[in-house]
């Protein structure tokens, strides 16, 4: 079976509205993974949304209260539909890794992307090296992972590359990073679903 990009499937799905359904999905997770994250920021704190979509999460951190809200995605349809909705919003888009933002940030949040990356674990270095704040928090949320067993037929399903870590491979990658004060949740679980994997994480003295 010949793997498609990520990025070209999830224009796609910007194409015929399955962002939509995908912001109504991942509220519960997203709504889960702000409120462990938000005890630990500052007042008018900068944020930065990876894997951005059509944005929701980014506009959604401006609700509350973020002086500074971006995002950034590799899907070309993704971002010109963020835009559309929020025309004075800061939406780029980049193809990661290899992609840094103009500054660093107080929260960086991202939601079902870190494992569509071949090495993830590289990546999080990057954020830890370039894209975060000294005090500042890192949540990222993924659905699919090695004790998620529906999650395991993903990769063939959509067709796409996806990385497979457990929850102690994940927990790991982030310490050897160099994030601080990691921790480890499953949110907005059900009966058949564990939750989404939450990993949070702190940046120390860089």
């Amino acid at each position: 079976m010949t793997m498609r990009k990520a990025t070209d499937v999830f224009s796609d799905w910007a194409k015929i509205g399955k962002d939509e359904g995908m912001e109504k999905g991942h509220y519960p997770s997203v709504s889960a993974m702000i409120e462990l994250a938000m005890p630990h920021l500052k007042d008018g704190f900068t944020a930065i949304d990876i894997g951005c979509g059509n944005g929701w999460v980014v506009r959604l951190l401006s609700e509350m209260g973020a002086s500074h809200s971006e995002g950034v995605d590799g899907a070309s349809e993704m971002i010109a539909k963020a835009k559309h909705i929020d025309s004075e919003g800061k939406y780029s888009l980049a193809h990661l890794p290899g992609w840094k933002p103009e500054m660093k940030f107080d929260f960086i949040h991202t939601m079902e992307f870190l494992y569509y990356l071949s090495k993830p674990e590289i990546f999080l270095e990057e954020i830890v090296t370039d894209w975060i704040a000294e005090g500042g928090v890192f949540v990222a949320g993924v659905d699919h992972y090695l004790e998620n067993e529906d999650s395991l037929s993903w990769p063939e399903h959509v067709g796409v590359h996806m990385t497979t870590y457990s929850i102690d491979q994940w927990k790991n990658h982030m310490i050897n990073a160099g994030f601080t004060d990691v921790e480890i949740h499953q949110v907005a679980g059900s009966e058949n679903f564990p939750g989404t994997l939450v990993m949070i994480g702190r940046a120390g003295d860089l």
